[in-house]
Protein backbone atom coordinates (compact mmCIF):
# COMPACT_ATOMS: atom_id res chain seq x y z
CA UNK A 1 0.00 0.00 0.00
CA UNK A 2 3.07 2.56 0.94
CA UNK A 3 4.90 1.78 -2.20
CA UNK A 4 1.81 2.63 -4.26
CA UNK A 5 1.28 5.59 -2.70
CA UNK A 6 4.49 6.57 -2.85
CA UNK A 7 4.60 6.02 -6.81
CA UNK A 8 1.52 8.12 -7.24
CA UNK A 9 2.64 10.98 -4.67
CA UNK A 10 3.85 13.94 -7.13
CA UNK A 11 6.76 14.52 -5.07
CA UNK A 12 8.42 10.97 -5.83
CA UNK A 13 7.30 10.65 -9.24
CA UNK A 14 10.63 11.20 -10.89
CA UNK A 15 11.95 8.70 -8.68
CA UNK A 16 12.43 4.40 -10.03
CA UNK A 17 11.07 1.83 -8.75
CA UNK A 18 13.55 0.50 -6.46
CA UNK A 19 14.09 4.18 -5.64
CA UNK A 20 10.20 4.36 -4.20
CA UNK A 21 10.94 0.63 -2.64
CA UNK A 22 13.82 1.64 -0.69
CA UNK A 23 11.69 4.75 0.62
CA UNK A 24 7.99 2.86 1.27
CA UNK A 25 10.70 0.53 3.23
CA UNK A 26 11.45 2.79 5.32
CA UNK A 27 7.86 4.24 6.28
CA UNK A 28 6.67 3.79 8.98
CA UNK A 29 2.10 3.18 8.96
CA UNK A 30 -0.11 4.64 11.51
CA UNK A 31 -3.70 4.59 12.02
CA UNK A 32 -5.46 8.08 12.96
CA UNK A 33 -8.96 7.86 14.12
CA UNK A 34 -11.82 10.50 12.97
CA UNK A 35 -10.94 13.88 14.69
CA UNK A 36 -7.77 13.10 16.27
CA UNK A 37 -4.64 14.85 16.28
CA UNK A 38 -2.25 14.30 14.08
CA UNK A 39 0.01 17.77 14.77
CA UNK A 40 -0.35 21.06 15.33
CA UNK A 41 1.00 24.42 14.47
CA UNK A 42 4.17 25.42 15.90
CA UNK A 43 5.08 21.80 17.29
CA UNK A 44 8.76 20.20 15.58
CA UNK A 45 8.40 18.65 12.48
CA UNK A 46 10.64 16.17 11.53
CA UNK A 47 8.61 14.08 8.97
CA UNK A 48 5.91 14.33 6.22
CA UNK A 49 3.00 12.00 5.94
CA UNK A 50 1.58 10.53 2.50
CA UNK A 51 -2.21 9.61 3.22
CA UNK A 52 -3.09 5.95 2.16
CA UNK A 53 -6.63 6.06 3.06
CA UNK A 54 -8.65 8.31 4.65
CA UNK A 55 -9.21 12.12 4.65
CA UNK A 56 -7.14 14.62 6.27
CA UNK A 57 -7.93 18.45 7.15
CA UNK A 58 -5.08 20.98 7.41
CA UNK A 59 -5.98 24.18 9.06
CA UNK A 60 -4.62 27.48 10.56
CA UNK A 61 -6.17 28.15 14.26
CA UNK A 62 -6.27 31.98 15.07
CA UNK A 63 -6.13 32.87 18.81
CA UNK A 64 -10.02 33.42 19.07
CA UNK A 65 -10.77 30.23 18.40
CA UNK A 66 -11.54 30.56 14.93
CA UNK A 67 -9.61 28.38 12.25
CA UNK A 68 -9.36 28.50 8.40
CA UNK A 69 -9.12 25.24 6.48
CA UNK A 70 -6.28 25.47 3.92
CA UNK A 71 -6.88 21.80 2.32
CA UNK A 72 -8.96 18.78 2.46
CA UNK A 73 -6.25 15.77 1.78
CA UNK A 74 -7.32 12.51 0.13
CA UNK A 75 -5.48 9.19 -0.73
CA UNK A 76 -1.94 9.35 -2.65
CA UNK A 77 -1.81 13.12 -1.04
CA UNK A 78 1.11 14.27 1.48
CA UNK A 79 1.41 17.28 3.65
CA UNK A 80 4.09 18.26 6.26
CA UNK A 81 7.25 18.53 3.27
CA UNK A 82 7.48 22.39 4.65
CA UNK A 83 8.61 21.15 8.10
CA UNK A 84 10.28 17.88 7.10
CA UNK A 85 12.83 20.16 4.42
CA UNK A 86 13.62 22.83 7.19
CA UNK A 87 12.89 20.52 10.43
CA UNK A 88 11.85 23.67 11.78
CA UNK A 89 7.86 23.97 13.40
CA UNK A 90 4.40 23.25 11.65
CA UNK A 91 3.03 26.11 9.84
CA UNK A 92 -0.43 24.53 10.77
CA UNK A 93 -2.84 21.75 12.75
CA UNK A 94 -3.12 18.31 10.58
CA UNK A 95 -6.35 16.37 11.95
CA UNK A 96 -7.84 13.26 10.98
CA UNK A 97 -11.55 13.69 9.14
CA UNK A 98 -12.14 10.56 8.68
CA UNK A 99 -10.04 7.50 10.04
CA UNK A 100 -7.38 7.21 8.16
CA UNK A 101 -3.73 5.61 7.47
CA UNK A 102 -0.91 7.80 6.91
CA UNK A 103 2.86 6.58 5.79
CA UNK A 104 5.22 8.48 7.72
CA UNK A 105 8.87 9.36 6.33
CA UNK A 106 11.58 10.45 8.81
CA UNK A 107 13.64 13.53 7.41
CA UNK A 108 16.62 12.06 7.25
CA UNK A 109 15.60 9.04 5.01
CA UNK A 110 13.98 11.57 2.59
CA UNK A 111 17.13 13.35 2.84
CA UNK A 112 19.72 11.18 2.31
CA UNK A 113 17.51 9.91 -1.28
CA UNK A 114 17.40 13.11 -1.99
CA UNK A 115 21.49 13.35 -1.99
CA UNK A 116 21.44 10.42 -4.16
CA UNK A 117 19.74 11.75 -6.31
CA UNK A 118 20.13 15.26 -6.83
CA UNK A 119 17.89 15.89 -9.90
CA UNK A 120 14.94 15.26 -7.84
CA UNK A 121 15.58 18.69 -5.28
CA UNK A 122 14.17 20.86 -8.87
CA UNK A 123 10.92 18.29 -8.53
CA UNK A 124 10.73 19.48 -4.80
CA UNK A 125 10.87 22.57 -6.02
CA UNK A 126 7.87 22.54 -8.53
CA UNK A 127 5.53 20.90 -5.57
CA UNK A 128 6.20 23.55 -3.10
CA UNK A 129 5.47 26.09 -6.07
CA UNK A 130 2.15 24.62 -6.90
CA UNK A 131 1.65 24.39 -3.58
CA UNK A 132 2.16 28.11 -2.84
CA UNK A 133 0.11 29.08 -6.41
CA UNK A 134 -2.89 27.07 -4.56
CA UNK A 135 -2.49 28.97 -1.32
CA UNK A 136 -2.75 32.70 -3.41
CA UNK A 137 -5.86 31.12 -5.60
CA UNK A 138 -7.76 30.43 -2.45
CA UNK A 139 -6.77 33.61 -0.62
CA UNK A 140 -8.04 35.40 -3.85
CA UNK A 141 -11.15 33.59 -3.51
CA UNK A 142 -12.08 34.40 -0.32
CA UNK A 143 -11.35 38.11 -0.72
CA UNK A 144 -12.82 38.19 -4.44
CA UNK A 145 -15.63 35.98 -4.99
CA UNK A 146 -18.93 35.77 -3.98
CA UNK A 147 -19.85 33.04 -1.52
CA UNK A 148 -21.87 31.03 -3.63
CA UNK A 149 -18.45 30.44 -5.96
CA UNK A 150 -16.29 29.85 -3.30
CA UNK A 151 -18.55 27.07 -1.59
CA UNK A 152 -19.23 25.00 -5.25
CA UNK A 153 -15.59 25.28 -5.60
CA UNK A 154 -14.59 24.20 -2.02
CA UNK A 155 -17.20 21.56 -2.41
CA UNK A 156 -15.69 20.17 -5.80
CA UNK A 157 -11.87 20.75 -4.47
CA UNK A 158 -13.23 18.65 -1.24
CA UNK A 159 -14.65 15.82 -3.41
CA UNK A 160 -12.69 12.66 -4.19
CA UNK A 161 -11.85 11.86 -7.54
CA UNK A 162 -15.10 10.05 -9.55
CA UNK A 163 -17.64 10.53 -12.08
CA UNK A 164 -20.15 13.15 -12.70
CA UNK A 165 -22.54 10.41 -13.04
CA UNK A 166 -23.18 9.61 -9.61
CA UNK A 167 -23.75 10.56 -5.81
CA UNK A 168 -20.36 11.91 -3.91
CA UNK A 169 -20.57 12.16 -0.15
CA UNK A 170 -17.98 14.16 1.47
CA UNK A 171 -17.75 14.50 5.29
CA UNK A 172 -17.47 17.84 6.13
CA UNK A 173 -19.80 19.81 8.53
CA UNK A 174 -21.56 23.14 7.84
CA UNK A 175 -18.94 25.28 10.06
CA UNK A 176 -15.71 23.32 8.53
CA UNK A 177 -17.06 24.20 5.28
CA UNK A 178 -17.36 27.94 6.50
CA UNK A 179 -14.03 27.47 7.98
CA UNK A 180 -13.05 26.53 4.22
CA UNK A 181 -14.55 29.31 2.36
CA UNK A 182 -13.76 32.34 5.01
CA UNK A 183 -17.58 33.07 6.05
CA UNK A 184 -20.07 32.50 8.68
CA UNK A 185 -22.08 28.28 9.22
CA UNK A 186 -25.69 30.75 8.88
CA UNK A 187 -24.56 32.19 5.29
CA UNK A 188 -23.49 28.48 4.32
CA UNK A 189 -26.28 27.06 5.82
CA UNK A 190 -28.67 29.45 3.63
CA UNK A 191 -26.76 28.60 0.96
CA UNK A 192 -26.93 24.52 1.17
CA UNK A 193 -30.75 24.78 1.59
CA UNK A 194 -31.10 26.34 -1.49
CA UNK A 195 -29.36 23.84 -2.93
CA UNK A 196 -30.67 21.37 -1.26
CA UNK A 197 -34.23 22.32 -2.16
CA UNK A 198 -33.09 22.77 -6.20
CA UNK A 199 -31.57 19.06 -5.94
CA UNK A 200 -27.68 19.95 -6.35
CA UNK A 201 -27.08 18.10 -3.42
CA UNK A 202 -28.18 16.64 0.03
CA UNK A 203 -27.15 17.64 3.59
CA UNK A 204 -26.90 15.06 6.15
CA UNK A 205 -25.57 15.84 9.72
CA UNK A 206 -21.72 15.91 8.94
CA UNK A 207 -22.06 14.77 5.53
CA UNK A 208 -22.88 16.89 2.25
CA UNK A 209 -23.63 14.56 -0.74
CA UNK A 210 -23.06 15.80 -4.50
CA UNK A 211 -26.18 15.12 -6.65
CA UNK A 212 -25.33 17.21 -9.47
CA UNK A 213 -22.07 17.73 -9.84
CA UNK A 214 -22.16 19.38 -13.05
CA UNK A 215 -24.47 22.49 -11.98
CA UNK A 216 -21.97 22.84 -9.26
CA UNK A 217 -19.39 23.10 -11.87
CA UNK A 218 -20.66 25.69 -13.54
CA UNK A 219 -21.59 27.62 -10.32
CA UNK A 220 -17.88 27.19 -9.86
CA UNK A 221 -17.06 29.45 -12.52
CA UNK A 222 -19.30 31.97 -12.22
CA UNK A 223 -17.88 35.56 -11.69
Amino acid sequence: MARRSLAECTLFRGLSDDEKDALAARARLRRFEAGETIFLMGSLGNSMMAVLSGDVRISVPSADGREIVLAILHENEYFGEIAMLDGKERTADARAMTSCMLAILERRDVLALFERQPGAWARMVEVLCERLRATDRHVAEIALLKLPTRLAKALLRAVKAGGADRPVAIPLSQRELGALVGAARESVNRCLREWQRSGLLRVDGNSITILDRATLEDLAHQD
